[in-house]
């Protein structure tokens, strides 16, 4: 049945309902004392009609989807059923001065509820009757863990669409005072996270889905943990604000990703205090179209700047972040800029054409073992491309100026975590000497899912068939989410008052070896099936990183999940002075033995 089909058909039934409904009132209340002509009745009955269809047509009764019909649909039938009879009531009150009261009121409630009844017999014939058709016989039983909003609104969604390939039977919350309760199509919660394993094999359960809005990382860690060893796929369902508000859809079940289980709980934004810092500003972010880069543009594009510069090298990453970017429905002024940090006079021309307000620096070399066998690049790129991006920024009188750090900048074994530690000191320096620009550094760990990151390239590993290489059995390392270090580094730029190094709260440090068993598992393979292999501890890797030492940081967090380091001052011309004779000796140990002598003191 197509949509005008469909629309004539339930107006004839709304018509042929609303006309009888009158003189089916009328016969169930005359023998005990109404008397009122047929020629009235007729009259209140047209009239009833004519406006049903005015109030239908206003709270758009026919183009509704019935087959998934909800309480928002039956309040509309509610509010065009009461016009339509108050209006009735009130014309026959003044032009036939008949009011017909007991008579509106059970016409009023028969309309409710054959109206009503017509519509949600659609619902029911489309579930009971089409949803048996031989395509979508075989569904999966499905187990749903959570039974309240998220829960409710994800078992609606598989009852009603068949296409989705699963059955919901039974569900699990951890709230007592829901236990034994009967949601949609009749699943019932039968039990806890921890009955899940019993209810897996009770009812034969091929798929689990999570539809737990507010659930915790922590808890969902848990809840997979049991789910993951019943060998049943699991899924987790979106999240249920973004359902709401369109964003998303609730069919868009995906399963558990590694970064579910180690994100960490999303961290509130002062917004009061960044947006008119960004708010119709001219934005600049080196290294755009990176990982962190593009990030950073996607965060601060919420709080409307007027213009964003989106600098970087590689003209491919550049141009992908640009055509995301013009796809979103705003007003803001994206501008692709092909530089080099490491070209000075360019990095000058930039800042002065385009005078931005804030520059984010996240343009930097940043793979350990590759920088150790070109030490040289790391210099010109993490050093002299900070210094001289730093430098054009105050000679453009740039408010504020915020570089990307790392944790590989503590105590370095390496050329990649000295030279940002160098960068930061430049960055120290430089601030102490500029009147106009505000510079500072954030530092943090490893980003889940970044390009040269594990996690890539784990997967691929894993879908060649394996083996997973791990340096070392004993190797942990930070992690954090692209989002929630890219709104932190927003967050911390919008407290600096100059100099500070930002330190990012990481959480608990994660062995690189659970991390694998963890993707192994969540692609559905046994540890046996692709294997683990160790390959031995790269040059200038260390087993565990540092973001500072307790005695390196103030106690108190300047905001959640950020805390300031203790830092030392540095004489700038001295120290690049010395990073100068390394570059002419190639002594690169050198410049390690430096950064860690003039690290924060303990």
């Amino acid at each position: 049945m197509n949509s005008q089909q469909r629309y004539l058909f339930l107006l004839v039934i709304d018509s042929i309902i609303v006309t009888i409904s009158i003189f089916i009132g009328y016969y169930l209340l005359s023998p005990f004392y109404m008397n009122y002509s047929f020629e009235k009745l007729l009259i209140a009955s047209l009239i009833l009609l004519v406006s049903h269809h005015v109030f239908a047509y206003i709270f758009n009764l026919y183009h509704r989807a019935w087959e998934y019909a909800s309480v928002r649909e039956l309040m509309a039938i509610f509010k065009a059923v009461s016009s339509s009879i108050i209006f009735t009531y009130i014309f026959n009150y003044i032009f036939l001065q008949t009011s017909f009261t007991r008579l509106m009121i059970i016409t009023w409630m028969m309309h409710l509820l054959l109206i009503g009844g017509s519509r949600l017999s659609w619902r029911v014939f489309r579930t009971r009757v089409v949803g048996k058709d031989s395509k979508i016989r075989d569904l999966k039983s499905t187990l749903v863990v959570g039974a309240g909003r998220g829960g409710s609104l994800l078992i609606r969604q598989l009852l009603d669409t068949p296409a989705m390939g699963m059955k919901p039977v039974v569900a699990v919350d951890d709230d007592k005072a829901k236990q034994r309760l009967e949601l949609n199509g009749g699943v019932r919660v039968e039990g806890t996270r921890e009955d899940i394993g019993h209810l897996v094999n009770k009812y034969d359960i091929r798929k689990i889905v999570i539809a737990i809005p507010s659930l915790s990382k922590h808890k969902l860690n848990d809840i997979y943990e049991i789910a993951i060893h019943t060998d049943v796929e699991v899924l987790i369902m979106p999240n249920i604000d973004d359902v709401l508000a369109g964003k998303l859809e609730v069919s868009q079940l995906k399963k558990v990703e590694v970064e579910d289980l180690l994100g960490r709980e999303t961290v509130e934004l002062d917004v009061g205090e960044i947006s008119p810092q960004i708010k119709g500003k001219t934005v600049l972010v080196t290294g755009a179209g990176g990982s962190i880069g593009s990030e950073i543009v996607r965060q601060i594009t919420k709080f409307e700047p007027s213009k964003v510069v989106l600098l970087g090298h590689g003209e491919n990453s550049i141009y992908t972040i640009l055509e995301e970017m013009a796809l979103l429905d705003n007003t803001v002024e994206y501008t692709p800029v092909i530089a080099d940090v490491q070209d000075r006079h360019r990095m000058f021309h930039i800042m002065e054409t385009y005078q931005p307000h804030i520059v984010y620096h996240a343009a930097a070399h940043k793979h350990v073992p590759l920088m150790e066998a070109n030490p040289s690049e790391s210099v010109k790129n993490n050093i002299y491309g900070t210094k001289n991006t730093a430098e054009a920024a105050i000679h453009a009188k740039v408010l504020k100026f915020v570089m990307i750090s790392t944790d590989k900048a503590v105590n370095p074994p390496n050329v990649m975590g000295a030279t940002k530690r160098v960068a930061e000191m430049i960055i120290q320096g430089l601030d102490k000497k500029s009147s106009d620009t505000t510079l500072v550094a954030v530092r943090f760990g490893n980003v889940l899912g970044s390009r040269g990151s594990v996690i890539p390239k784990f997967r691929k590993q894993i879908e060649a068939g394996g083996p997973i290489t791990v340096t070392d059995e004993k190797m942990t390392r930070f992690f954090m989410t692209i989002p929630e270090a890219s709104r932190l580094v927003i967050q911390a730029g919008a407290l600096a008052r100059g100099g500070e190094i930002f330190v990012l709260d990481m959480g608990e440090p994660v062995k690189i070896v659970d991390l694998a068993k963890n993707m192994i598992r969540l692609s559905g393979y046994t540890e046996e099936e692709i294997g683990i292999q160790f390959s031995g501890i790269r040059p200038g890797e260390k087993l565990y990183e540092e973001l500072l030492n307790k005695d390196e940081i103030h106690s108190e967090q300047v905001f959640e999940k950020i805390y300031l380091g203790k830092a030392k001052e540095v004489d700038l011309t001295t120290l690049l002075d010395f990073v100068e004779r390394v570059i002419q000796t190639g002594d690169y140990k050198a410049l390690i033995k430096l950064v860690n002598k003039k690290s924060e003191s303990r």
